[in-house]
């Protein structure tokens, strides 16, 4: 029978799933505070190896529902994700190194600088013909590649998917309509996770029975969240700013806590 932690951490996985399918990214930021202050994983880097985990297979659940819909541009996204591993390998090796509190403290720092950017970026229609090719990766490969790489780093720094940067990194990038960057943010998410995960697996920080519990949540939500993608795409604005909000409060809240140890 489940215990109430497992129920709640299934429900965490809930949230995280149907933030990553609705918006492409999100969910993965609110993962860790999650975790601790919800779930109550005590250690700030298993929480983080954990998400990891999580995260990395409820994007991949995600990629597969917005693939069914056509709305992932495969050759940005495999880029964008191939130059995002690199810099997520060496983003994992160094957010180890640091203190765990003021890592938390870091964190919740990065979410309300996120929280305000998601605020004053608003959305953008898009060009849906954009396509990455032999005419176009001249003007293209450069600012995917560094933008993927930059993104990368800091997913891996903090244990995030990076989606919430990711999304506007590709529109940047390539111009391509916010609904295609949702779907095509999610294959980054997926790689940057793993490659995360896996740092972390090999130094042991990885609490897999919780990681098992939040993914079975994360399918779930991952399925609504796309659903909800495709019907509420004309309101996505709306959605982006509230959920903008939620994440100013709670990194709010988790860089209170961490600053607090070191008062």
């Amino acid at each position: 029978m489940f215990a109430l932690a497992d129920l709640v951490a299934v429900g965490a996985g809930g949230l995280v799933g149907l933030t990553l399918g609705l918006i492409g990214g999100g969910g993965s930021i609110l993962a860790v505070p999650l975790l601790i202050y919800v779930v109550g994983i005590a250690s700030p880097h298993v929480a983080i190896g954990t998400s990891a985990v999580a995260v990395a297979a409820n994007a991949l659940a995600g990629v597969v529902l917005h693939a069914r819909a056509k709305t992932v541009k495969w050759p940005c996204a495999v880029v964008f994700a191939a130059a995002g591993v690199v810099g997520a390998f060496a983003g994992a090796r160094l957010g180890k190194a640091i203190d765990g509190e003021l890592l938390l403290a870091l964190f919740g720092l990065v979410m309300i600088a996120v929280g305000l950017s998601m605020l004053r970026s608003g959305a953008r229609d898009g060009n849906p013909d954009v396509r990455l090719d032999l005419a176009s990766a001249r003007a293209l490969l450069p600012s995917l590649t560094g933008y993927g790489f930059a993104v990368g780093a800091l997913s891996g720094f903090f244990g995030i998917g990076g989606g919430f940067l990711i999304v506007p990194g590709l529109i940047n990038a390539t111009a391509m309509p916010i609904l295609n960057a949702v779907g095509s943010s999610l294959v980054s998410v997926a790689a940057f996770g793993a490659a995360t995960a896996a740092s972390y697996a090999a130094s042991g920080l990885v609490d897999w029975h919780v990681a098992a519990l939040v993914l079975a949540g994360g399918v779930a939500g991952a399925f609504a969240g796309t659903l909800l993608a495709r019907r509420l795409a004309a309101r996505k604005a709306v959605l982006v700013r509230l959920f903008a909000g939620v994440v100013i409060l709670v990194g709010l809240y988790v860089s209170a806590r961490g600053i607090a140890v070191f008062v």
